[in-house]
């Protein structure tokens, strides 16, 4: 009996170490595109219920400091 017991504790204790997470890692973009005015020419657009600007091929965010360059 105390063999079985011993075993589980061992197997437990080795189950502690081995997680399910893996490592993440978030990283900044290179360069970040900042305009303080979008010309008149722009188009509001909805993506998954967000709000984007569109001009010139490119999607534009609102920020405090201006409007940035997205991905969508």
């Amino acid at each position: 009996m105390m063999r079985y017991l011993v075993y589980t504790l061992v197997f437990v204790f080795a189950l502690s170490f081995s997680s399910c997470a893996k490592r993440v890692v978030v990283t900044q973009p290179a360069s970040v595109t900042v305009i303080k005015k979008l010309p008149r020419q722009y188009k509001i657009v909805r993506v998954n219920g967000k709000r984007y600007y569109f001009f010139n091929g490119r999607h534009y965010r609102k920020t405090r400091n201006g409007y940035v360059v997205v991905r969508v």
